[in-house]
C-alpha cells in the first residue's frame, strides 16, 4: 500500500486512519518494512522533516523503493528501474542460451519473444539518461545474438528483420501504445484526466517514440 500526501500533517492523518482501521479489523502493520520518501521539486527538497511514525515506530526515510517490481526514486528518474531491467534481461539471456542451445531457431525465437520482450513497467519510463536507455537496447540486441549464435558485430536491424522479430524500438512503441490504449479505455476518471493531457510525461514519451526522425513539429498560437 502507498500513501501520497502534499504535507507531513496530512500524511500523519492518513496513517492515523490506517492504524484505526487495522485495530478495528485485527490487523497489524509492519513498521520495520514501511518506508518514507519525500519527492523532490526539481533539485529542491527538505533536508529535515518532522518524524513520521507508524504504530509508534518512526519510519525510515529512503531515496528509492520498489513498488510492484518497479523502482520509484525521489527525483522521479527511471534510470534505476532501467538498470534493474537490464540486469534481469542479462540473467534471462544466460539461462536461455545455456538450456536451449541445441534447439531449433524457431524455438529460440519463440522463447526470446516470451522471455525477453516483456520489459516490465517500461511504459512508465519518462525521465532517464540516454546512456541507461542505450545500455538496455544493447543488452537486448546482444541477448538475441547470443541465443541465436550470431556474430557480435552483425547488423541488429538485419537480424531482427530476418527472424521476423520486433527490434528494441518496436517493442517500446508497442508497450507504450498498449498502456495508453488501456488508460483511455478505463472507467477510472483520474486515469482519464492524466491520459488526455498533452503536456503529460506519458504523452510526451509516446510522441517521441512514434514520430519520425525527419518529422517537423509546428507549434503555433492563434489568437481570436
Amino acid at each position: 500500500m502507498v500513501l501520497l500526501s502534499p504535507s507531513v500533517g496530512a500524511l500523519r492523518h492518513l496513517l492515523e486512519i490506517c492504524q484505526s482501521y487495522a485495530v478495528a479489523h485485527g490487523l497489524r502493520y509492519n513498521a520495520l518494512k514501511s518506508e518514507l520518501m519525500v519527492f523532490k521539486s526539481g533539485s529542491k527538497t527538505y533536508i529535515e522533516i518532522p518524524v513520521v511514525s507508524l504504530c509508534g515506530t518512526p519510519l525510515c526515510r529512503v531515496n528509492k523503493f520498489k513498488y510492484l517490481g518497479h523502482w520509484v526514486t525521489d527525483n522521479l528518474r527511471d534510470d534505476c528501474d532501467i538498470e534493474r531491467e537490464c540486469r534481469s534481461l542479462s540473467v534471462r539471456c544466460n539461462l536461455l542460451a545455456r538450456r536451449f542451445a541445441r534447439c531449433t531457431n524457431t524455438v529460440k525465437i519463440t522463447l526470446f519473444k516470451a522471455y525477453c520482450q516483456s520489459f516490465y513497467t517500461c511504459s512508465l519510463w519518462t525521465s532517464y539518461t540516454l546512456r541507461a536507455y542505450s545500455d538496455l537496447r544493447v543488452q537486448y540486441n546482444n541477448t538475441f545474438r547470443v541465443l541465436m549464435g550470431l556474430p557480435r558485430r552483425c547488423s541488429a536491424s538485419g537480424m531482427f528483420a530476418e527472424a521476423h522479430t520486433d527490434d528494441f524500438y518496436a517493442v517500446m512503441r508497442k508497450r507504450c501504445a498498449s498502456m495508453l490504449a488501456r488508460l483511455r479505455g478505463s472507467s477510472n476518471g483520474m486515469l482519464n484526466v492524466f491520459v488526455d493531457r498533452w503536456d503529460s510525461p506519458l504523452m510526451y514519451r509516446w510522441v517521441r517514440l512514434h514520430k519520425s526522425p525527419n518529422c517537423i513539429i509546428l507549434h503555433t498560437n492563434i489568437n481570436f
